[in-house]
């Protein structure tokens, strides 16, 4: 795992510290905006390919992108 690891996020009710790995690659499924993370709890995998969806405000301004480059 990369060095992120102390970066992550307390998950009080679980009793673990989250972390997550991405390629930072935004997919299209054909419905949804996502990235693919591994999620890790206290270091250890619990989600390999997790899909996060992207947030509208991210979606926006790819969408702003890909519209200018069309005109």
């Amino acid at each position: 795992m990369a060095e992120s690891a102390f970066q992550g996020q307390v998950r009080g009710p679980l009793g673990v510290i989250e972390t997550t790995e991405s390629d930072n690659i935004v997919r299209w499924d054909g419905e949804r905006l996502y990235v693919e993370q591994d999620v890790y709890h206290n270091g250890q995998l619990v989600h390999r390919k997790y899909r996060r969806t992207v947030t509208e405000p991210i979606a926006r301004a790819i969408s702003a992108m890909l519209a200018s480059k069309t005109h």
